[in-house]
């Protein structure tokens, strides 16, 4: 779920320099006019017969109903109350209204062809305290979502914490607390007690990297803590949490269990060395610290920030076997690389620079499908036979989408997006990572985090007066992409 940040730049990018550890050069993919090429006179590679197209969306941004059948309260909640945190004082408490349209939306995905929906629950639903016995009521709803789903022969994905960290758990320490993880494999069990005869894939977390970074490190997320080196621990607790999580979720019968990351290529802004090792230390932190515990079971020397090798005083003895459980998939989320640059007085001890030479979305972040294909290869080249089979489970883009006089919304660039990226998918494919689908994100446009409803990433425009939807131009092409790859 895409972010407002530093995460993705526009501006000039300097040389190639190897980045230790990789064994390759920062480098660019092709010269924008190359996918357009592709596109227009190349067609689309094809995919093996079984592979997941899908959407992915989660739950604090589309759903709403915020407070109804016993719901609690989420970090989000309390954010958003907090002045100027989210651009224009928008909150998520209506958000796309998917509480109460939710057959509207599955119709929607159904029309779509996808073979495979990835959803988020709402932990503040499930027990609105963060402890105890579930709320039926809570459970209810994802019930009823999930065999509506598979009536209309989708498959259920659902990932357990999309950031939504109910708001009584953080006033006990959130997730710089050991607790917290321990109460979070309370609420896997619940929640698979009830839907895991039916949803073959569970993610546990998403996008951990982003919950330390801006949720407490920079505090531009919630629960807006800015506790810059001190939030290291909600690494390790998060990453705890999911090894708890694994085998609670095994023990109630969940057939597959994953987690799911942001990954992005780490490009030195220039040839000297102090970028290149700032390059180095943006790879550990945001592509190396939350995958190498859990396929390895040891974490990256973390000495780049000051800390010591470890960095972490939190781990004791026995985490990393549990971190280190087995899982049966990698959940890549990509959206653009990283140019980094040294910049020792920052509070991430690096600053993100701007990319020139590439198309940029409306929230200004390059469009470089090629570093889809570096990160699937680099995870590949990295971990070797530890990796897992990979799902990108986000990838799109944000377009200034605004209906024509015909009420049409004809988001061309957001096309030229998908089909690069997907072909970029099938290069890493072809060099041999297993990739097993891919989940663009998102359905519908909805609440973008501390953006508000500024952004609109969706194959399907929402008016946020009356919530109603209209499918865009990306919504028939994908519709259309995926009817040829099965043949129709």
């Amino acid at each position: 779920m895409p972010t407002t940040s530093a995460r993705c730049t526009t501006s000039q990018r300097g040389h190639p320099v190897p980045i230790e550890g990789s064994g390759r050069a920062g480098r660019a993919g092709p010269p924008r006019s190359a996918y357009h090429r592709r596109m227009t006179e190349i067609p689309m590679p094809r995919f093996p017969a079984s592979f997941a197209w899908g959407v992915a969306t989660s739950a604090y941004q589309i759903e709403g109903g915020v407070g109804e059948d016993g719901g609690g309260e989420s970090i989000w909640d309390a954010f958003c109350r907090k002045p100027g945190a989210i651009r224009n004082g928008d909150t998520g408490k209506v958000a796309a209204d998917h509480y109460h349209r939710w057959l509207e939306d599955t119709a929607l995905m159904a029309d779509l062809g996808i073979s495979t929906y990835r959803f988020s629950i709402a932990w503040p639903r499930v027990q609105p305290d963060g402890t105890g016995p579930a709320n039926p009521a809570g459970l209810d709803f994802y019930d009823r979502l999930t065999d509506a789903l598979l009536a209309a022969g989708i498959t259920p994905m659902a990932t357990l914490y999309h950031w939504d960290l109910p708001q009584p758990l953080e006033d006990k320490g959130g997730w710089m607390s050991r607790q917290t993880a321990q109460r979070f494999a309370d609420y896997a069990r619940q929640a698979a007690r009830r839907l895991g005869d039916r949803i073959p894939l569970w993610i546990t977390l998403n996008e951990p990297v982003v919950v330390t970074t801006y949720g407490y490190w920079l505090g531009i997320h919630a629960p807006g803590k800015t506790l810059a080196l001190d939030a290291l621990p909600t690494a390790h607790h998060q990453l705890l949490g999911h090894g708890l999580a694994a085998a609670a979720l095994r023990a109630e019968g969940a057939a597959g269990v994953a987690i799911t990351n942001n990954y992005s290529p780490a490009w030195p802004a220039s040839n000297i060395e102090a970028d290149a090792a700032a390059a180095h230390a943006y790879d550990i932190l945001h592509n190396r610290l939350f995958t190498d515990p859990w396929l390895l079971g040891r974490y990256p020397d973390l000495s780049a920030f000051g800390t010591g090798e470890s960095g972490l005083d939190c781990v004791r003895d026995g985490d990393l076997e549990i971190i280190s459980v087995p899982v049966d998939a990698l959940g890549v989320n990509y959206y653009c690389p990283a140019r980094v640059a040294s910049a020792p007085a920052a509070p991430l001890t690096f600053r993100l620079e701007p990319i020139a030479g590439y198309p940029v979305t409306a929230f200004g972040w390059p469009v470089v499908p090629a570093g889809l294909t570096e990160v699937l290869t680099l995870l590949h080249e990295r971990y070797g036979e530890q990796l897992p089979p990979v799902y990108i489970t986000e990838n799109g883009c944000s377009v200034d989408d605004r209906p024509g006089a015909d009420g049409a919304i004809d988001d061309q660039p957001r096309i030229r997006y998908l089909d690069g990226h997907i072909r970029a998918v099938a290069d890493a494919m072809t060099a041999g990572v297993d990739v097993r689908g891919y989940l663009t994100w998102s359905l519908l446009d909805n609440f973008e985090w501390a953006e508000g409803y500024q952004q609109r990433f969706g194959l399907v425009y929402v008016d946020f007066a009356s919530r109603r939807r209209t499918p865009k131009a990306s919504f028939g092409w994908y519709r259309d992409m995926i009817a040829a790859q099965r043949g129709g």
